[in-house]
């Protein structure tokens, strides 16, 4: 019997995919085996490909699905001008992280891993996200509101300083998440206007 007893597709395809994004996790990808996800989800071996390929396209689905997701939450973003956007987009990015950290961690982590195919299809949507941020920084240097020497290098360096609050931060900390967005805010408006 390949199916367990009361399984559902329904129910089953996305346990599938939670366990696998925990497991390539905990472990990374390369140390996770098929048999291994079925195990956790209860099904045989054999089972798991009616839910996927084979592990290539499974861990491809989980890091396109996360950018996706990431990026469909930028259609919240206000239409104020650069410096409000700007902020909402440090909060935004830091809580979404939080709440999504072993997305995060395996689609920064399990890159390498991907065929050349799938490869290019997370870096680009990784470049509108990107870009998505350097478009606020380029508004607000147009318009004499921030001081950027460049506003490429200056993006990375954003997104770079937001991605480390996922190693550190934890809700039983010293720190709110309230409080860690409004710090890291005063230092990104800070790098961006030089005052």
């Amino acid at each position: 019997m390949a199916r367990k007893a009361g399984s559902h597709a329904e129910i089953t395809g996305p346990k599938v995919r939670e366990e696998a994004l925990r497991l390539f996790a905990q472990y990374g990808y390369a140390a996770v085996s098929m048999r291994q996800i079925a195990k956790h989800v209860g099904l045989q071996a054999g089972a798991l490909y009616t839910y996927t390929p084979d592990k290539q396209a499974l861990l491809f689905d989980l890091m396109r699905d996360h950018m996706q997701k990431v990026l469909s939450g930028l259609e919240d973003l206000p239409e104020g001008g650069p410096v409000e956007q700007l902020e909402w987009m440090v909060r935004y990015h830091i809580s979404y992280n939080l709440s999504h950290k072993d997305g995060v961690f395996i689609n920064y982590m399990e890159l390498r891993n991907l065929s050349e195919e799938n490869h290019l299809e997370i870096s680009r949507l990784r470049g509108v996200y990107e870009d998505a941020v350097e478009a606020i920084l380029i508004a607000g240097q147009e318009r004499g509101l921030f001081q950027i020497p460049d506003t490429r290098l200056a993006t990375m360096a954003v997104i770079a300083m937001l991605n480390g609050v996922n190693t550190w931060y934890r809700e039983s900390g010293r720190l709110s998440l309230e409080r860690v967005e409004q710090i890291h805010w005063n230092m990104v408006r800070r790098a961006v206007t030089g005052s």
